[in-house]
């Protein structure tokens, strides 16, 4: 049996016993195009699925083996004798499905086609309950519709790229935001080109304590970048306000009296308590300080 971690033979050889499923990057971008396909991000555990007759294996992305008797029985029902299938597991009000992006193998190595071709083929199976062909999405914001309805957020995903067994760029994730109000403690200074300040050193208050949350060093463009420096500079510290400060930065950081608010997007928490993948949206004159607590929980 192949070992975790190894892709599957190379294309045009036999059928593989595992193959490592394509994963796509992060990204902050929004955009749309003719050249990519938006997909619905679910939230469920990744499910690759290999038919040899009928004989069929579900794994988990970590090619843990599923038992899935209803998934299994649809799949060994397709009208094709090999087959392998990527996709998400998802649960509804009690029930299974398994949400199908992409094929991997249809009576033969499909790998190196075109996603767009690879669409061809998964519409032209015609699947079957519990068995689901995750829908394009045509909206002209997708990652709004996302927000709208709940979703973790979307993929975006190159019509032209081929099936890559590793993190690729020619897939997308687009994660719907979290935005809450912060309160800058500091700052740091900028570096190459950049001017007035580095990143706002922001965090929030609990109880007597005021937490250290993270860097938030884009959204700002070149005047406020200028104006938020000469601001801070004006209610400059000798020592860090933070009393909860795990991962300060120790070199050209700059304390400020934690009097000024920003409304900041964000990804998620991190497990350590820190904002991941931030942005300014606003300095806020309409709130106080003081009444700035941490409103967002990290998702279990």
């Amino acid at each position: 049996m192949a070992r975790r971690g190894n892709a599957g033979p190379p294309a045009g050889s036999g059928f593989p016993e595992w193959v490592e499923p394509m994963a796509a990057t992060l990204t902050q971008e929004r955009f749309t195009g003719g050249d990519w396909f938006f997909e619905r991000k679910f939230d469920g555990i990744r499910l690759v699925a290999f038919k040899q007759g009928a004989d069929v294996r579900l794994y988990s992305r970590t090619r843990r083996l599923q038992h899935l008797p209803a998934v299994a029985s649809a799949i060994a029902g397709l009208p094709v004798r090999d087959a392998i299938l990527d996709g998400e597991l998802t649960w509804k009000s009690g029930r299974t499905a398994y949400q199908v992006f992409d094929v991997i193998w249809l009576d033969g190595d499909v790998r190196s086609l075109t996603l767009a071709a690879r669409r061809e083929l998964l519409n032209a199976l015609k699947l079957c309950d519990p068995l689901h062909l995750v829908e394009q999405i045509a909206d002209a914001e997708p990652w709004e519709r996302a927000r709208a309805e709940g979703w973790e957020g979307v993929i975006a995903k190159r019509r032209d790229s081929a099936y890559e067994h590793r993190r690729s760029k020619h897939w997308l994730k687009m994660k719907c935001e979290l935005a809450q109000d912060f309160v800058v403690g500091g700052f740091t200074d900028p570096q190459g080109g950049r001017v007035g300040l580095g990143a706002l050193l922001v965090g929030y208050f609990d109880g007597d304590d005021f937490v250290f949350a993270g860097k938030v060093g884009t959204g700002l463009d070149t005047a406020l970048l200028t104006e938020l420096r000469a601001r801070l500079e004006a209610m400059a510290l000798e020592k860090t306000p933070f009393t909860k400060a795990k991962g300060l930065p120790r070199v050209r950081a700059h304390w400020v009296r934690p009097d000024v608010v920003v409304h900041v997007a964000f990804i998620e928490w991190t497990v350590h308590g820190k904002l991941r993948h931030s942005r300014l949206l606003a300095v806020r004159a309409d709130k106080r300080a003081q009444d700035v607590v941490r409103t967002i929980r990290a998702s279990s």
